[in-house]
């Protein structure tokens, strides 16, 4: 092998694990407990005829013939006791390997056979012992321990793996260094990697280099915030790599199918074989999906009408990919727009009937509605920020809060009538009504209890209610507060822990929102036109400090006007169901 070329990784059965192992000094000793020695037993066991894969072995041939056991020795070890515990119940069985300790040079007699005896001699011996106890008492607590044992042996025989991870042999390789990386360092040995080397390892000698510096590119451009919340619906990714969400793909296109749980190291065992036979098809298919997603990403059109599916639906992006296979752009734009109707399922009946209590289907609407306002702009270059939308949890609020829902401490009763206090003037009220309102809560502030909020509460809530439009002289605004919690009264706001604002009336959370805004929060841009009064071009619009029928009606009309493209025919087939199953809103995200 070449100095420094990648090394080889295939899965190996546990029962074709041969040969000794020697674990160095550089690496501390067992130090398993019950819980993780129960965990291996446990999952072998669920998994049943399924494969099951365990972490990479990692290991360096040593001139004498010996492994070097670089990293692993935790599971290897743990294996080896399990095996001897095999052999009381199935004498015949066999250990293919030994390992020893250069730090306990006796530890391979005592793996042998762990007594209580020397299980005090050191600390690596008293682990030892107490997880071959525990694999012992595993086997004890089976109904029927000899048939426990003979599956178990089964699966290490033919269903049970560990990725063989070869380094160079070289003295110049360092081993101490990729023991430090995978485990001080904290890097594992993930899909990913497990992919890129066996990739490099096989490819063309020419383009080994040209597919590690594309692999670095693509790597980084999919830890852009923007580009990575567009296709993942996230701000974060579980593993260290993310390239590992395109080799997901593959796999899945592979295998036909999305997996609903992924198991550790699926993706690197679908495609593995293909490697074998033709690696640079399976990184060109790589390559081809970064550019699909980057033109998708770069469509203004596509970006928020996909952005918009994979926010309500993370999953949907690997579905969309085969979609776009030989489909043409019209075609497949078209088909988006079906899936979006889909998503919606409503008509425009249906969509004024949705109020508070149908949280998710309301939500839905209301991230579309952002989303059009965005797409449709014209001469525009401004997009929808799923990374900013990604990166918070959002709630459906009230614009206009009439109840004290969730206003149940002092702190709270405090913070309430103090936000209100400051916003009195906008009321025009005659200065002596004004004062004898402040006096009246400045009186209560100092003890305040639910009996003396309440009262308070209530009669702020009418004066900052109880508004009629110039224009609506006929309608005062109290005949619509039945309506409270209906789709025209809702908007998204990020939601936090500030349960005063969130019941407050429309005056507050209008500074508030501007507040947010000028401080650089990221507030969608319907909720942004809600509380600059945006919808509302009449005369009445100049009282923009209510939220009255007028307004409503207005971003109703808004409304309307965005979604329309997407929404069902008013049928009596399509007519809204009025026993829709309500969400439980009490704290629970309403969107992805």
């Amino acid at each position: 092998m070449v100095l420094g070329a990648p090394a080889i990784l295939t899965p190996r059965l546990v029962d074709e694990l041969k040969g000794e192992f020697f674990v160095p000094d550089y690496q501390r000793g067992y130090r398993w407990g019950a819980d993780e020695v129960l965990r291996l037993l446990d999952d072998i066991q669920a998994a049943g005829k399924d494969n099951y894969y365990l972490q990479p072995i990692v290991v360096k041939p040593m001139d004498d013939g010996r492994y070097e056991l670089v990293d692993g020795q935790q599971r290897l070890t743990t294996l080896y006791m399990i095996l001897r515990a095999l052999q009381r119940y199935l004498p015949h069985s066999e250990v293919g390997y030994r390992i020893s300790y250069q730090t306990r040079p006796g530890s391979a007699a005592y793996l042998d056979d762990p007594q209580a005896e020397g299980a005090n001699d050191n600390i690596d011996y008293f682990h030892m012992f107490r997880a071959y106890e525990t694999v012992q008492a595993w086997f004890a607590r089976q109904g029927k321990p000899t048939l426990a044992a003979i599956e178990l042996s089964a699966a290490l025989s033919s269903t049970v793996f560990v990725i063989w991870y070869e380094a160079p042999q070289e003295r110049a390789f360092d081993s101490r260094a990729l023991f430090t990386r995978l485990n001080v360092g904290r890097i594992p040995l993930t899909d990913a990697e497990l992919v890129k080397a066996s990739l490099l390892s096989r490819i063309d000698k020419a383009r080994r280099h040209e597919t590690a510096a594309q692999w670095d590119g693509i790597e980084r451009e999919l830890w852009q915030p923007e580009i990575w919340a567009f296709a993942t619906a996230s701000a974060t990714y579980k593993a260290p790599t993310r390239i590992e969400f395109l080799l997901d793909l593959v796999a899945d296109q592979e295998m036909g199918s999305r997996p609903t749980h992924r198991p550790q190291f699926h993706t690197f065992e679908t495609l593995r074989p293909l490697i074998e036979s033709n690696p640079k098809q399976v990184w060109d298919r790589v390559v081809d999906l970064h550019s699909l997603l980057l033109g998708w990403y770069a469509d203004r059109s596509l970006f928020h009408k996909i952005g918009y599916l994979v926010a309500s639906d993370r999953d949907v992006f690997s579905e969309l990919v085969t979609l776009a296979d030989n489909t043409a752009k019209s075609d497949f734009e078209a088909a988006l727009d079906q899936r979006i109707t889909t998503s919606i399922d409503l008509p425009w009946s249906g969509v004024t009937a949705l109020t508070y209590q149908k949280a998710k289907k309301a939500s839905r609407v209301l991230l579309l509605m952002n989303v059009e306002t965005v797409r449709l702009q014209e001469h525009s270059s401004e997009r929808y920020s799923f990374s900013a939308h990604a990166r918070k949890l959002w709630s459906l609020e009230h614009i206009h809060a009439q109840r004290s829902e969730g206003l149940n401490t002092v702190d709270q009763w405090t913070a309430w009538l103090t936000e209100h206090r400051a916003v009195l003037d906008v009321l025009g009220l005659p200065q002596d009504e004004l004062d004898e309102i402040r006096t009246r809560i400045d009186a209560a502030l100092p003890t305040i209890s639910y009996d003396t909020f309440e009262p308070l509460h209530r009669e702020l809530v009418l004066l900052f209610s109880d508004h009629v439009d110039p224009e609506d002289h006929d309608k005062p605004a109290e005949a619509d507060r039945d309506e409270v919690d209906s789709i025209d009264n809702l908007a998204l706001l990020s939601r936090d822990d500030n349960s005063v604002l969130n019941n407050s009336v429309f005056e507050v959370k209008r500074r508030e929102a501007i507040r947010l805004d000028q401080s650089g929060s990221y507030i969608p841009v319907c909720t942004r036109n809600v509380f600059l009064k945006y919808y509302n071009t009449s005369s009445a619009a100049q009282q923009i400090h209510f939220w009255g029928p007028r307004d409503r009606a207005a971003y109703l009309a808004a409304m309307r006007d965005k979604l329309s493209p997407y929404l069902l025919e008013d049928t009596p087939e399509n007519d809204p169901v009025d026993d829709e199953e309500i969400d439980d809103i009490n704290e629970t995200e309403v969107l992805a």
